[in-house]
């Protein structure tokens, strides 16, 4: 990846003072080592007339694959070799723009103890990026640049130079300019739109990235047309982080026409004033319903199979009465999580022995999996496509055979109850497919009797008398004397 970052200047007020802003010394060529990659900053140019630095960013995309990022614009998970010939290397991406904050982290700030001065002075830039996805094309990359003070040429890439009937691709080269800006805005707009135009990150994106958002938005993103598109995809769709982030964006709006703090905007409630109670997430009123049912059900040694990050084995280690708790998923990178949320490195030897995390895949049986007095399955067969079912199905209920099995799974005539679900739409993007209730006690029921299973429905969350509960459980209980003994 590259990016270049033109200034011009006068005997006065020389070019070269980039070099303070951005603390690399023009005559220097330096290298910053990232955890994916190298990081090299150079002046192909350094004069009083016209100064230029560049940052050229080197990706090692197996060091990008091995920290657990498996998806993304390479492909899907399973797809190993999308994992490393894709254009991470290649194209400006959230890798570029979390290097341009580490490497020029006071430059962004607005820092420069050298010369304290500068920061707060506007000065002629230049910024190219010759690759950078854009998801929208050129008129989202106008939208997006130019109400910020940007004159903005954004050039389409060709799919193939050599095939012009192709058309062009997804990239453009990237031009803007501008005599009105600092270096801090050029640098807080770039850590933005950047990852904003491919729409995708590198990395999982968490509560803080709301406060990273709102630091770099300082004084722009709260006016900016584009307002939400932009912090829908920063903070990659994910709805809960996105409300937040628009609400405390509306306060700094109210304030600045206001001409007053936020904390004066923010003042509704006193602070001492006992605050409202919240909803209970569904995803805790689920944990606690499987986690009810565990000890009705008397069970002691318990699998989580697609235990993914490991929220409820963390819920289940609360609990004495579970003797032994086994995590299962096929993906590295969630036990990987799992084992970091667990502090499995420095859990006491008693409470260790009781958790065991490995990876394995429902859709094959393993001997790992037998003699447990439970098993789990938590909003984990809408994950699978539909003809893989049969094959979890023999995998926990023909092989495992544990005593009892809880299966949660989406009701999907809830979702007309979700403002902020569009019509037509799953939950989540991964889930193949919804369940009515009919549907999933249909489904059940012929699993029950197949295997020798009884099986009851059980709601989880509000039960609403029109479209039933957000959540759906089937509590299997083994009925044949016999093999529920052996088990």
């Amino acid at each position: 990846m590259f990016l270049t970052i033109t200034t011009t200047g006068t005997p006065e007020r020389p070019a070269t003072d980039l070099g303070y802003l951005l603390h690399k010394h023009p005559d220097k060529a330096q290298a910053f080592s990232t955890s994916y990659g190298t990081a090299h900053v150079l002046y192909p140019e350094a004069e009083a007339g016209r100064c230029t630095a560049a940052l050229l960013l080197e990706v090692d995309a197996v060091a990008l694959v091995r920290r657990g990022k498996g998806k993304g614009r390479g492909g899907a998970p399973d797809a190993a070799l999308a994992q490393y010939v894709n254009d991470r290397p290649y194209a400006a991406s959230s890798l570029l723009a979390v290097a341009l904050s580490s490497v020029f982290s006071s430059a962004m700030k607005g820092v420069c103890n050298a010369r304290p001065e500068l920061p707060g002075q506007a000065r002629p830039l230049r910024v190219e990026v010759p690759a950078l996805p854009a998801r929208g094309g050129p008129g989202l990359v106008r939208g997006l640049f130019e109400p910020l003070g940007w004159a903005v040429t954004a050039e389409p890439v060709a799919l193939d130079s050599a095939f012009p009937e192709w058309g062009d691709s997804r990239y453009v080269s990237l031009v803007l300019e501008s005599d009105t800006l600092t270096l801090a805005e050029a640098l807080r707009h770039l850590y933005v739109l950047l990852p904003v135009l491919d729409d995708a990150k590198h990395y999982w994106v968490a509560p803080d990235e709301v406060d990273k958002l709102l630091r770099a938005g300082e004084g722009w993103l709260s006016g900016h047309p584009e307002q939400r598109l932009i912090t829908s995809r920063y903070l990659s769709r994910r709805w809960s982080l996105t409300r937040q982030a628009t609400e405390r964006l509306e306060l700094v709006r109210l304030a600045e026409t206001d001409d007053s703090e936020v904390e004066e905007i923010d003042n509704a409630v006193e602070a001492d004033t006992e605050a409202e109670e919240k909803p209970t997430p569904l995803a805790v009123q689920r944990r606690e319903a499987i986690v009810t049912t565990l000890r009705q059900s008397k069970a002691a040694r318990v699998l989580d199979l697609g235990c993914g990050q490991g929220q409820l084995v963390q819920t289940l280690l609360k609990d004495p009465a579970f003797t032994e708790i086994v995590g299962v998923d096929v993906s590295m990178r969630a036990l990987t999580i799992a084992s970091r949320r667990l502090k499995l490195d420095r859990m006491g030897e008693r409470q260790a022995s009781r958790v065991e995390l490995f990876q394995g895949s429902l859709a094959y049986t393993d001997v790992r999996l037998k003699g447990y007095d439970a098993a789990v399955l938590s909003e984990v067969i809408e994950h699978l496509d539909l003809p893989r079912l049969p094959a979890l199905e023999y995998a926990v209920f023909g092989s495992a055979r544990p005593r009892t099995v809880l299966v949660t799974t989406p009701n999907v005539e809830y979702n007309v109850r979700w403002e902020s679900l569009p019509a037509g739409h799953v939950r989540h993007g991964d889930h193949r497919f919804e369940w009515t209730r009919a549907q999933f006690r249909t489904w059940a029921g012929a699993v029950a009797e197949r295997h020798g299973y009884g099986v009851e429905f059980v709601p989880v969350g509000p039960d609403d008398p029109e479209v039933g509960p957000p959540t759906q459980m089937a509590v299997f209980t083994m009925t044949t004397p016999k093999e529920a003994k052996a088990a």
